[in-house]
């Protein structure tokens, strides 16, 4: 009888693995759980860029595969944006965690895809390149110097000098279209360039922010400040704090498509945070950040688990981009709290609520991976696999799982606390193909040089050519 009830045991064990309904064994109790549950999905997110050591599947430095033909294709690939993203979840493993595996892979993707000007505008992605894609970016770039990741040699692009370029590219893009405000996508030719969205804005005013807060230049805060009160003019953010996607221009952005992503409540919630650490904790930015945080707990923490309300329910609504919103809201989240420790209890509250749902749905076998352990976007479904899988869903789970080590964690660096990035005020001016690529830019002496050696070259190929010509024949 008891051998028969050990092999039913056993049968079940492996019945409810192989179905994917046990999902990952986590302790928030215990640090050590926590950085052994962030070291087993990291390890599994990595494999969607890099499944074998040192060969990348795209076969280029930071690009994930893909991107799908629409945003709807979830099985297809990655948008280039979502790296940017995914390199910021491993710099903010190796904060947690101490673990430096992911440190050099991150380092040469952050390099290789700033581009040839160093602002994240690389020319491969120009035909769908977003305000928001080089936003996301350039705030990993903000994470490095931030957290004191490994600084590039003296002859390669800087953390602080990328987000610095990026924001100079942008800012001069608000236009009086709508009264302010930049647009959905960065060049003019690109569908999407007659839309204002929170996404775009929201990335710029969180680098706006955080610069301020690293450089202690308030230039920086005053255009973070006019960004936040464009956002309520419009109607972007309402009075119950309330963030919707956007509008057309067309409709002078009166027409708001009032879809609510978890993505643009955490992107301006950090950013505020900073804002109200610039500030000294002044009395206008604390009661943003309360009234922010309120609404965002209130719309997507449903029962304490992070929640993506734009699609979550009927899954077949999610985009491919949607499947990672999640992991920004509770990334940013965290880190909000070393600006505006005030709000500690509130987040650290719904992040292990949410953290311990997202181990259990950490529990799926899809045909490409059946190990029993990958990540579902339902966290609220516990243990029973919504069968979804991909970066997106490890990103999420990853970050909401570290996050809760933020108490432990040291705090942000900024220039006169120790952080040695080095930046550059002017980075990004003076290159007009940063908003139309179009453009031939202007020579620099290098490419005078060049062109002289090459000049040279050709004019000697001709000159033997002709020498050839007249030699007497026989004499070749």
């Amino acid at each position: 009888m008891m051998v028969h009830s050990t092999l039913s045991t056993l049968v079940l064990a492996l019945f409810v693995w192989s179905n994917g309904v046990a999902g990952i064994d986590l302790d928030l109790t215990s640090e050590d759980s926590i950085k052994s549950v962030a070291k087993t999905i990291a390890a599994d997110m990595v494999q969607y860029y890099s499944a074998t050591p040192g060969v990348i599947i795209s076969n280029i430095p930071g690009q994930l595969p893909g991107p799908p033909p629409t945003p709807s294709v979830t099985n297809a690939g990655y948008f280039w944006w979502e790296g940017g993203a995914m390199f910021g979840s491993l710099i903010d493993y190796w904060y947690y965690t101490g673990d430096t595996t992911y440190n050099n892979m991150t380092f040469e993707a952050l390099q290789h895809q700033s581009g040839p000007n160093h602002d994240y505008l690389p020319e491969n992605q120009t035909l769908g390149m977003g305000n928001d894609d080089q936003g996301f970016w350039a705030m990993s770039a903000m994470t490095a110097a931030e957290l004191g990741f490994q600084d590039p040699a003296d002859d390669e692009p800087q953390w602080l000098a990328l987000v610095q370029a990026v924001y100079n590219i942008q800012r001069p893009k608000i236009d009086d279209t709508c009264n302010g405000g930049l647009r959905w996508q960065a060049y003019s030719f690109l569908n999407g360039f007659k839309y204002k969205n929170s996404i775009s804005n929201g990335c710029f005013f969180n680098i706006a922010a955080r610069l301020a807060v690293y450089t202690g230049n308030a230039s920086y805060a005053d255009q973070a400040e006019l960004t936040w009160q464009w956002m309520e003019g419009v109607g972007f953010i309402d009075e119950q704090h309330n963030i919707y996607d956007g509008a057309g221009v067309d409709s002078n952005c009166t027409d708001i498509y009032k879809a609510q992503f978890s993505y643009n409540a955490g992107v301006f919630l950090l950013g505020a945070s900073a804002m109200y650490k610039f500030t000294n904790g002044s009395a206008i930015w604390q009661t943003r950040v309360e009234q922010l945080l309120t609404q965002t707990i209130t719309i997507f923490f449903p029962d304490g688990i992070a929640y993506e309300v734009a699609c979550e329910k009927a899954l077949i609504h999610c985009t491919i981009d949607m499947l990672s919103y999640k992991a920004y809201l509770t990334r940013w989240m965290a880190a909000a709290t070393k600006f505006a420790p005030f709000i500690t209890d509130r987040v650290l509250a719904v992040l292990k609520t949410s953290a311990a749902a997202a181990a259990k749905q950490c529990s799926g076998s899809p045909a490409d991976r059946p190990n029993g352990r990958m990540c579902g976007l339902s966290w609220s479904k516990g243990t029973e696999w919504d069968g979804t899988s991909g970066i997106g869903q490890q990103m999420g789970a990853l970050e909401v799982i570290q996050s809760n080590l933020i108490q432990q964690s040291r705090d942000p660096l900024t220039n006169s606390t120790g952080g040695t990035s080095k930046g550059d005020p002017a980075a990004g001016t003076g290159d007009p193909t940063s908003t139309d690529p179009t453009v031939l830019r202007p020579l620099t002496t290098g490419d005078k040089a060049g062109a002289g050696i090459l000049t040279a070259v050709v004019v000697a190929i001709i000159l033997s050519g002709l020498v050839w010509v007249s030699l007497p024949d026989g004499n070749v």
